[in-house]
């Protein structure tokens, strides 16, 4: 059965620091022998929101093309949760996160849907569409360790999504994330779990953890974990930046997706 890793990393405005951190602990996951490595939303840059729009580049910048040698030199299926990729808005980026192949191909892109603009008192008030622009597109893409749908951190908030990409054929569920500390303590565990036990789906979830320099004193929850379609919790990384690690079993999905067959009973004719 495959190893995947969920990397959990503190990214600020350093980027140099940040694809530093990030490296090491990809590195350190293949060596442990995992075959699908994740990292968080933000991964190179997470600091004052004008800088990283300033900051964006294309998917054929040299960004990208270093997030493919990684993935080439370890020899793995490489999930880069976010970066900042250049938009036609000179005010805004996308919020994208990358899926390449062991070889170092690009097999998907996925930008960020659902933005978060919220503001729950006192302590998180956030409005990403300010600098981000929303993506319109449902990614799901065959790979040799099953079929994996892509997804960002505020979308885990949107069950529908998930729902659409089981349709396609998604067995595995990613969802890099910089969730707030405020609202992760309350609602990251038990999020994940529904959308795994909904789907059955294992879920692959890495995350921002600790303090941010983005002028906000923004602080993310971190809780980097792996679900299985049980809903149970087989992997979760400790505080700090760290990795964690289990094995998926696909034929897993199979029998619980046989014993509860909820696809084949959703009422799609039923209208409110």
């Amino acid at each position: 059965m495959p190893l995947v890793a969920a990397v959990q990393m503190t990214s600020s405005s350093d980027e140099a620091a940040s694809l530093e951190m990030a490296h090491g602990l990809i590195t350190r996951a293949a060596r442990y022998g995992a075959s699908l490595v994740a990292t968080p939303e933000n991964t190179n840059f997470l600091g004052p929101h004008a800088d990283k729009v300033r900051r964006a580049e294309p998917l054929d910048g040299p960004l990208v093309a270093r997030f493919s040698g990684w993935a080439r030199t370890n020899a793995v299926h490489l999930l880069i949760g976010g970066y900042n990729e250049r938009s036609d808005d000179p005010e805004r980026c996308y919020n994208t996160s990358l899926l390449f192949g062991p070889d170092g191909s690009l097999l998907a892109s996925y930008r960020k849907m659902h933005l978060f603009d919220v503001n729950v008192p006192p302590d998180v008030s956030f409005a990403e569409s300010a600098t981000c622009v929303p993506g319109s597109e449902v990614v799901v893409v065959p790979t040799a360790l099953g079929t994996i749908g892509l997804s960002i951190c505020y979308d885990l908030r949107f069950p529908e999504l998930y729902r659409r990409m089981v349709d396609l054929g998604a067995e595995i569920l990613t969802v890099p994330a910089a969730f707030t500390l405020p609202t992760g303590k309350d609602h990251w565990h038990p999020l994940l779990r529904a959308r795994a036990i909904e789907t059955q789906c294992y879920v692959l979830a890495p995350g921002q953890f600790g303090l941010h320099d983005d002028r906000g004193l923004r602080q993310s929850y971190g809780h980097s974990m792996i679900v299985d379609p049980w809903g149970h919790i087989v992997g979760m990384a400790s505080d700090g930046p760290g990795l964690a690690l289990a094995e998926i079993d696909l034929d897993r999905v199979q029998r619980i997706r046989r014993s509860i067959p909820v696809r084949q009973h959703r009422r799609v004719d039923v209208r409110s």
